[in-house]
C-alpha cells in the first residue's frame, strides 16, 4: 500500500511540474509547445487523481485555480506595504516640470548629479485592476485589493483562477508583488455578445469586467473569464532587492511572474516623451487597454532618497495619453458643496458615451473657469475623460449658439444652509461661511437613504461620500438620476455592484407618505411626528401648504415643531428641492382610516408601563384614531399615569384633565 502511495504521489508530482511549465510557456511568454487538448489532458488527470486521493493536494496545484464553493463576503487584508496610486500628467509640459523637480529635489538631498539626464523605466500603463499578491517560500499565500491603502479584501480565491499569475515561484522566497490585473479586447467582445444574445446590458468597458470579476464572491465567475496579468512591482522580499526598476523587472521573470515586454529604460526626459509619443497611436493595436505610460526613476536608491507624498511616490508618475474628448450640450449648471464648504459648479449635461461609459455631468472647477470659458446653460460643449470620475468641460462651441443660452452666476448664499459665501482675493474658490455646513450636508444624504427614510440598500455613509467627493450627487434628488455609467469608473464599484445599487435606487423611488416626510430631515421631525403628519393630510402637496396654525393643533407636533415644519416648506431652496423629488419618486396614497373608538381624543403618556412598552401604547391608541402628544394642556382628553410619573400628571391635576392609570386604559382598549 505504501509503495502504491508513493508511486501516486510520484505521477502527481509530475503532474503538476508538466502542467506548470506549459503553464508558464504559454500564459508568460506566449509561446506553445503542446495543444491545448493535450494539456487538458494532463490536467484532467491530476484532478481525478487529487479527488481520489485528496491527501496529495497543495496550495500550489493547478486544480486549486478553479473556482471553488461561492464566498459569503471578502475577509479584510491589512497590507504589509502601503498602497499608492501615482499623480497624473497629460502633456510634455507637464512630464518635463516632473522631470525638473526630481533634479532639484536629489540636488538638495545628494548634493549633485552625476549626469543632467536621468535614467528613467518606462512601462504601459494597464487599464486595469490592482492586485497585490503575497507569497511565502515561494507558495502564492494571499492576494489583495489595493483597498484604501492601508487595507484591501483577500480576493485570493479569485485571483488563483488567471493563469499568468503563479501559485507557486521558482524559488522558494518571501516576496510582495504588485501586479495589474487585465481583460482582453478578444474576451471583452466575446462576454458582450453573450449579454446580447442574453439580451442583457453590454459591460462598459475590460477594466470594469476585470475589476468586476476579481471582487466576484462565486470565484467561478472568475474562472469563466479568460483574465490575465501583468506584475510590475517587487514591493519587500527576503532578501536585498535590485539597485534598478530594469533589474527588478527581470527578476519579476525569473521568479515566475509574466511582466509587460514593452518596457524601455530612456536616458533623459526626451527619450521618455519620445516613448509615449511612440505608443499614443499604437495603443490601439494591443490586446489590453493601455492609457497612458508609467515613468519611474531607474536608480533604486534614489527612489528611496525621494520617498512618497500622503498618497503618491515622488520618483513615479502616470503620462496619460490624450483624453478623450466629445460633444454635448449643458442642460443645466448646480453647484455642489463639498466636506469643505467649497462651492463647486457642476455641468448636468444631455448624457453621452465617453470614454467608455455614459457621463452626464462634468466639471466646471469656480467661477474664473466659468469666465474663461465662457460657459452658459443650453450651450454646446466639448467634454474630456482624463482619469477623473467626473469629466471636464473644455470648450465652447459658440458658434453653435441660438441665442436662448442663459449665463450663469454663481450664488451669493450657499444652496444648502443659505448661509453667506466667502471668498479670498488669493484663490479662486469661493465657501460657505458657515463650517458645518458640508457636514451637515452629508449628514442629511446618509440619514435620506437610511432605513428609517428611503432605506436604499447598499447605499451607506461612504458610498455616498464617494458620490459626492465624486460631483455625481450635490442634493438628495440627484441620486435618482444615477447611472451605471456614473458608478463603474469609481474605485469601489465594479459592474455588479454598481448595478446592484442602481436596482436598489429604482426600487427605492416608491416610498410611504410617512417614510418620505421622514426622509427630508425637518429639525424634530422624526418618525412618530411623520406619522402624524401624513395621517392629517394625507398628501405631501397638502402638508407643504398647511397653516402654523393647522400645524400647532396635531398631537404631539407642538409650537416649535409647527413652526420647523411651516418654514421648512416655504425656504426657496426646500421648495425647489421638493419640485426635483416629485419628478423623480412615487409616494404612495395614505389609506383613509375608519373612525376608530379613540377618534379625536388626544393622550399624553407619563410614567412606565408593566404590559407594554409606551411606544407600544402609543401605537394602540393611533390605531384606534386617538392622537399622542407630549405636553399636557386643556385640550388633552387623557394623562395615562404609568409607574413613577412625572410633572405632566401634576400639571394634568391642576388643568383638571382625566387621569387614567394602565389598568383604566386597558379597560378603555377593550371597550
Amino acid at each position: 500500500m505504501a509503495e502504491k502511495h508513493k508511486k501516486i504521489s510520484g505521477r502527481i508530482e509530475k503532474l503538476k511540474k508538466v502542467i506548470e511549465k506549459h503553464r508558464y510557456l504559454y500564459h508568460v511568454l506566449d509561446k506553445q509547445e503542446i495543444s491545448d487538448a493535450a494539456l487538458d489532458a494532463l490536467k484532467h488527470e491530476l484532478y481525478e487523481l487529487e479527488q481520489k486521493y485528496p491527501e496529495f493536494v497543495t496550495p500550489d496545484s493547478p486544480t486549486q485555480r478553479v473556482g471553488g464553493k461561492p464566498l459569503d463576503k471578502f475577509k479584510k487584508i491589512e497590507h504589509t506595504i502601503p498602497q499608492w496610486s501615482f499623480e497624473d500628467v497629460f502633456d510634455k509640459e507637464e512630464i518635463t516640470e516632473f522631470d525638473t523637480r526630481i533634479k532639484r529635489m536629489l540636488t538638495k538631498k545628494l548634493g549633485s548629479l552625476p549626469n543632467k539626464n536621468l535614467e528613467y523605466i518606462c512601462e504601459l500603463k494597464i487599464d486595469g485592476f490592482k492586485v497585490v499578491l503575497t507569497y511565502e517560500k515561494g507558495v502564492l499565500k494571499t492576494a489583495a485589493t489595493r483597498g484604501d491603502g492601508k487595507v484591501g479584501e483577500d480576493v485570493t480565491q479569485n485571483v488563483k483562477t488567471i493563469e499568468s499569475i503563479p501559485l507557486k515561484l521558482n524559488k522558494e522566497v518571501n516576496v510582495v508583488v504588485e501586479g495589474e490585473v487585465w481583460l482582453g479586447k478578444k474576451e471583452f467582445n466575446r462576454l458582450n455578445k453573450e449579454k446580447e444574445e442574453l439580451g442583457e446590458q453590454p459591460f462598459a468597458n475590460p477594466r470594469n469586467v476585470a475589476a468586476g470579476s476579481i471582487r466576484q464572491l462565486d470565484s467561478k465567475v472568475a474562472a469563466s473569464r479568460k483574465l490575465s496579468s501583468f506584475s510590475y512591482d517587487l514591493v519587500s522580499a527576503n532578501f536585498d532587492l535590485p539597485d534598478t526598476q530594469a533589474k527588478e523587472l527581470e527578476l519579476l521573470k525569473e521568479l515566475g511572474f509574466r511582466v509587460g515586454s514593452n518596457y524601455k529604460l530612456c536616458k533623459g526626459v526626451s527619450e521618455v516623451i519620445d516613448f509615449w509619443k511612440e505608443w499614443s497611436p499604437k495603443k490601439e493595436k494591443m490586446e489590453y487597454v493601455i492609457d497612458g505610460v508609467v515613468v519611474k526613476l531607474n536608480k533604486t536608491e534614489w527612489q528611496n532618497e525621494l520617498g512618497y507624498t500622503g498618497k503618491s511616490p515622488r520618483f513615479a508618475i502616470a503620462f496619460k495619453f490624450p483624453a478623450e474628448q466629445t460633444a454635448t450640450t449643458v442642460e443645466a449648471i448646480e453647484i455642489q458643496v463639498g466636506r469643505t464648504g467649497v462651492l463647486t459648479p457642476v455641468a448636468h449635461l444631455k448624457p453621452v458615451l465617453l470614454a467608455g461609459s455614459t457621463v452626464s455631468r462634468a466639471t466646471l472647477h469656480n467661477e474664473d473657469e466659468i469666465k474663461r470659458l465662457g460657459v452658459r446653460v443650453g450651450d454646446t460643449v466639448v467634454v474630456q475623460k482624463a482619469g477623473d470620475v467626473i469629466p471636464d468641460v473644455i470648450k465652447v462651441l459658440k458658434e453653435m449658439r441660438t441665442g436662448s443660452e442663459k449665463p450663469f452666476k454663481m450664488p451669493s448664499k450657499c444652496p444648502i444652509c443659505g448661509d453667506k459665501v466667502v471668498s479670498k482675493a488669493s484663490s479662486p474658490l469661493i465657501k460657505c461661511s458657515n463650517k458645518k455646513c458640508g457636514v451637515r450636508h452629508r449628514k442629511a444624504l446618509h440619514y435620506f437613504v437610511s432605513k428609517k427614510a428611503f432605506n436604499i440598500e447598499g447605499m451607506g455613509p461612504k458610498v455616498v461620500d464617494a458620490l459626492l467627493d465624486n460631483g455625481l450627487v450635490n442634493d438628495v434628488a440627484d441620486i435618482f438620476d444615477l447611472k451605471r455609467g456614473d458608478l463603474t469608473p469609481i474605485e469601489r464599484f465594479a459592474e455588479k455592484s454598481a448595478d446592484n445599487l442602481v436596482e436598489s435606487i429604482n426600487k427605492g423611488r416608491k416610498i410611504s407618505l410617512q417614510r418620505f416626510i421622514t426622509s427630508l430631515g425637518i429639525l424634530k421631525v422624526g418618525e412618530r411626528t411623520a406619522i402624524d403628519l401624513a395621517n392629517k393630510f394625507t398628501d405631501i402637496n397638502k402638508l407643504s401648504e398647511a397653516s402654523f396654525e393647522e400645524l400647532d393643533n396635531i398631537g404631539d407636533v407642538g409650537e416649535i415643531t409647527a413652526k420647523n415644519i411651516y418654514d421648512w416648506f416655504r425656504d426657496s431652496n426646500n421648495k425647489k428641492l421638493l419640485k426635483k423629488l416629485l419628478k423623480r419618486v412615487e409616494i404612495g396614497k395614505m389609506k383613509i382610516k375608519k373612525k376608530g373608538k379613540l377618534d379625536g381624543k388626544k393622550f399624553v403618556l407619563t410614567g412606565s408601563l408593566d404590559s407594554m412598552s409606551r411606544d407600544d401604547a402609543k401605537e394602540k391608541i393611533r390605531d384606534l384614531g386617538g392622537e399622542i402628544s407630549e405636553s399636557v394642556s386643556s385640550k388633552t382628553d387623557f394623562v395615562l399615569a404609568g409607574d413613577k410619573p412625572g410633572s405632566k400628571r401634576d400639571k394634568a391635576k391642576k388643568l383638571g384633565v382625566k387621569i387614567i392609570d394602565e389598568k383604566e386604559f386597558l379597560k378603555l382598549l377593550k371597550k
